[in-house]
């Protein structure tokens, strides 16, 4: 290897087995990892960067390759003397072995849903023309590799139901290929759309073709690192190749703007919604479809406002914003008259946040958020209140798809012990139907799900889920998972997982904290966990933690910490800052490095919530919580097992190399601090069963080992 190989040079070999953890050790070596001395200014102020070298692509460096070997080798030496683990994997494996559904999807009369017969590594997508009747097979992504690391990444079907336009996305990438099938005779098209990444496709009305966005061909060796700029938006005709799709809209003078184009249900509007971050602050464009020589105009948002197009009624669009609406509201603009004057308020603000607004059966289904618990509401298109969905109790409702002629719609109800269930909703009546109940071998009555709200530093109330055992004394010996995000406007709403269910099998405690930065209560709830006010949001995690403590569900060696992408980032932001106050943790495909992020592939749609080192004021608060330049030597820090995986292009897997060849280094304390790095896997998305089921058993059996848990005897 040549790490090796430089390791014996330097001498830095000297002592070091990849064998050295053994039962009965207590002190791990870990693999020595080159520093160098390279410096960056910024601002005036040099900042030290000694793991430079493993941002390289482990694709291509052969010394970073052998040094994610090394890493999983004294990892995987560590996992396997934890006698748990084979009983956790076999739990995990029997409890994800049950039949799993998306709710339907109805265009043309068919009926389209994905099903996953339990250990399948990939759903599988049907159709059927009666719900009561056989589906059939439509794609099957198991069958695309051995190893079931290719997945269906985004589908559309044409407005006749004859044809799909699907994205297939290998190793967790989030490059996609797209290619097209006709339903009703299997055939798959030639034509191979190349370059595509953040796009859906959008059918035109008379299914010959469709709207879709790419980027230009990333230059040799840069697919997986580059920043991507200048997305265009182009219309493909099935049966021609891609080289022949029309350029319909493009902005070489805006390269950092991305842009998705949506063809209204009736087929007359192309809406482009262009965007420049995360952020849901747009710039919409429209063209009359009518008219073939019109050209795209403007009509409304200069970046400012989300303005998510939701439908039309002839030439009123319909629209979700927060323009004068922190919460969302719903507005009406004419594309004639498209100037805030002539706009129409069709349903207000209210004192919930409004998450999502579907325009179905010529009625207005408007999902509000109300302390993270799902409320789903029914308008007139005049914005009259029509009734509210009853749901079944405290949880999450997610669905509600369709279009405006459909007269019934499915959602899909779950919480933190419910496992998903998918009701038939009559338009007309209003009733709920039970059409399919997922049979998990768990007794959701054996748990309690309650909510509580607890004071962060600066006094702000903030929400929290748990979940646990029925008839638990509050002593403080329970081992604790406690779960955050807090940012991109994204809300941590409950939802079902059987990881979770094998977790409180083990007797665990298991928590989700509604941080700042989040999309919990709006707008201002998000603008308050970002760039300089980003410290909030590890604030409220911290203080989760420790009202937990407090209220005696658990204790400091008991407790464990975990989020993944920015979730990693409030992690590894909050070990750093309070290496006490925990008993381990687990940072996933974190961001670690706050200098840097937005130089590599996605990183610089981030900016609009992190920041950017380029400011110098931004660049101090950034400093400031880096998890990466945070950690000092000579300090003990908690149990941490880092997970990544060297297909990720949306964080880099650089992010976590450098943090843990840090955190080793500074490590003065006997917890051991381990990275696990996963090969053919990504981001998350997309990633096999058989990965999964691998990953979290790696994860609890850390967290048995490190938190010392004990393995309940009831459980096989």
């Amino acid at each position: 290897m040549a790490l090796k190989r430089w390791l014996l040079c330097s001498g830095l070999l000297v002592g070091w087995t990849l064998a050295a953890f053994s039962a009965g050790e207590d002190k791990i070596s870990y693999p020595p990892t080159r520093r160098v001395d390279h410096q960056d200014q910024y601002h005036g102020q040099s900042v030290a960067d000694p793991y430079r070298w493993l941002e390289d692509d482990v694709r291509k460096s052969k010394d970073v390759a052998d040094w994610v070997e090394a890493q999983n080798q004294v990892t995987e030496a560590f996992l396997k003397e934890i006698p748990e683990r084979e009983l956790i994997r076999k739990r995990l494996t029997h409890l994800w072995n049950y039949e799993r559904y998306s709710a339907p999807g109805k265009v043309a009369g068919r009926y389209f849903f994905s099903k996953n017969d339990g250990l399948q590594n990939q759903n599988v997508l049907y159709y059927t023309d009666d719900l009561k009747g056989e589906p059939k097979v439509l794609l099957d992504p198991n069958t695309w590799s051995k190893d079931g690391t290719v997945a269906i990444a985004g589908m559309s079907i044409s407005d006749d139901g004859q044809w799909v336009a699907y994205g297939q996305a290998e190793a967790g990438s989030d490059w996609t290929n797209w290619r097209i099938k006709h339903i009703d005779s299997g055939k798959l098209l030639e034509e191979e759309l190349k370059w595509i990444k953040f796009s859906s496709v959008s059918w035109t009305k008379d299914h010959r073709g469709f709207f879709y966005s790419r980027y230009d061909e990333p230059q040799p060796g840069q697919k997986f690192q580059s920043l991507n700029f200048n997305q265009k938006v182009y219309y493909h005709r099935i049966g021609t190749p891609q080289s022949e799709d029309v350029l319909v809209y493009a902005r070489p003078d805006h390269p950092e703007w991305s842009m998705g184009a949506t063809v209204s249900d009736d087929g007359r509007f192309l809406l482009i919604t262009c965007r420049k971050g995360t952020s849901a602050l747009h710039k919409v464009f429209l063209r009359d479809l009518n008219e073939p020589y019109a050209m795209p105009q403007e009509l409304v948002g200069d970046f400012d406002y989300e303005f998510s197009f939701v439908g039309n009624d002839d030439q009123w669009l319909y629209f979700k914003t927060d323009h004068d609406a922190p919460r969302g509201r719903v507005i009406g603009i004419h594309c004639r008259q498209p100037k805030p004057e002539s706009w129409k308020e069709i349903i207000p603000q209210t004192a919930d946040s409004l998450r999502g607004v579907n325009l179905v059966g010529n009625l207005l289904v408007c999902t509000y958020l109300k302390d993270a618990r799902t409320q789903v509401k029914m308008h007139r298109l005049d914005g009259r209140f029509v009734r509210e969905v009853q749901l079944p109790g405290i949880g999450s409702a997610i669905g509600f798809g369709g279009r405006a002629s459909d007269l019934d719609t499915f959602y899909t109800f779950s919480s933190f012990a419910t496992p998903p269930t998918i009701y038939r909703y009559d338009m007309l009546t209003g009733e709920s139907e039970l059409f399919r109940q997922a049979k998990v071998d768990m007794k959701p009555s054996d748990y309690e799900v309650k909510q509580v709200f607890y004071p962060s530093k600066d006094g702000t109330k903030v929400p929290m889920f748990i979940t646990h055992k029925k008839g638990i004394k509050l002593d403080g010996s329970h081992p604790t998972l406690l779960y955050g995000y807090g940012g991109f406007n994204i809300p941590m709403t409950p939802s079902f997982s059987v990881a979770r269910i094998a977790w409180l099998e083990m007797g665990g405690i298991y928590a989700v904290a509604c941080l700042r930065g989040g999309g919990e209560y709006g707008k201002d709830w998000h603008l308050a966990g970002t760039k300089l006010r980003k410290q909030n949001v590890f604030d409220d995690f911290i203080a989760a933690a420790e009202y937990l403590i407090k209220e005696g569900y658990t204790s400091t060696p008991k407790l464990a910490i975990q989020g993944g992408s920015n979730g990693g980032l409030l992690v590894g932001a909050c070990m750093t800052q309070r290496p006490d106050l925990f008993g381990a943790c687990l940072p996933a495909v974190g961001v670690m490095d706050m200098l840097r992020f937005q130089k590599f592939t996605a990183g610089r749609f981030w900016v609009d919530d992190y920041g950017s080192s380029d400011d110098p004021e931004q660049f101090k608060a950034l400093l400031a919580y880096s998890p990466y330049h945070r950690l000092k030597e000579g300090t003990k820090y908690p149990a941490t097992l880092v997970t990544t995986a060297d297909t990720d292009d949306r964080v880099v897997p650089g992010h976590s190399f450098k943090f843990i060849a840090q955190l080793q280094h500074c490590q003065a304390g006997p917890a051991p601090v381990l990275a696990r790095i996963e090969t053919r896997a990504g981001h998350g998305a997309g990633k096999p069963t058989s990965k999964m089921i691998e990953e979290i058993a790696d994860q609890y059996a850390f967290l048995v080992k490190v938190l010392q848990v004990k393995w309940p005897s009831g459980i096989k």
